[in-house]
């Protein structure tokens, strides 16, 4: 199994929602822990997570994180359920923030990506708006000419 890169602040990533990107438009990011049980931590460490119908609300005062898979792995000692209900631990005025964002502007909370830090796992969430159908097909064509370019570029530097 290929080892997990590790980035120069000591990330280690573990899942990352590569549609998020596609599907909304992020407007700021934010830093949560994540209240996990010991054989969650354990699967995550044999990356068997799935954050692609992930989703946070604010409810309470609390921020939860819906709908995230962690699969168990066979030989814990402790069975947990794949998709239960995950509370975030963020700082009170970053959930207030959050709340008058999504409450007001219409905007919605998503996982951007799953990862240790110093030995803790965190989440990454977004705050996002749903792109339209052709907003996405805006994003498709400004990436294609991206690569074209990028392949332009290279074509010319070997002619060199």
């Amino acid at each position: 199994m290929a080892k997990r890169p590790e980035t120069a602040d000591g990330e280690k990533l573990i899942v990352k929602n590569r549609r998020a990107t596609f599907d909304y438009a992020i407007e700021e990011r934010y830093e949560a822990g994540i209240s996990l049980l010991g054989g969650e931590v354990k699967s995550l460490r044999a990356g068997t997570a799935d954050i692609t119908d992930a989703w946070a609300s604010v409810d309470r005062g609390q921020v939860l994180l819906k709908n995230l898979t962690i699969q168990p792995v066979p030989h814990a000692a402790f069975a947990h359920e794949p998709r239960r209900v995950r509370k975030l631990l963020l700082h009170a005025r970053e959930i207030e923030e959050i709340r008058k964002e999504t409450d007001h502007n219409g905007a919605q909370l998503i996982p951007m990506r799953l990862y240790f830090k110093q030995g803790r796992v965190k989440v990454e969430l977004a705050i996002a708006h749903a792109r339209k159908k052709g907003d996405k097909r805006e994003v498709i064509k400004t990436r294609e000419a991206d690569r074209e370019a990028r392949a332009a570029v290279r074509r010319g530097r070997k002619d060199l």
